[in-house]
């Protein structure tokens, strides 16, 4: 798979995220994604919600995914955006 396409597939999951997602071999990916939606949750939370935007690609195609999942508020404290 193409990283742009994951990185549709979880921005049709979020209402209005930021998603940034790469790879050196398209099977394994990292993926950024600063969303609204993780307000309030734990970094398990995080990561299923994110996982269910991509369902059964995760194990097949998409061998391995590391996400970093963080708030509008988070992502700014780390300088993001900027």
């Amino acid at each position: 798979m193409e990283p742009l396409q994951i990185t549709k597939l979880i921005e049709a999951g979020f209402d209005d995220a930021v998603v940034k997602v790469e790879s050196d071999d398209n099977v394994h990916f990292g993926a950024l994604v600063v969303a609204a939606e993780f307000e309030g949750t734990r970094l398990l939370a995080r990561h299923q919600l994110v996982y269910r935007c991509l369902g059964a690609l995760v194990g097949n195609e998409i061998h391995a995914l590391s996400i970093t999942a963080l708030t509008p508020d988070e992502w700014s404290q780390q300088g993001g955006g900027s």
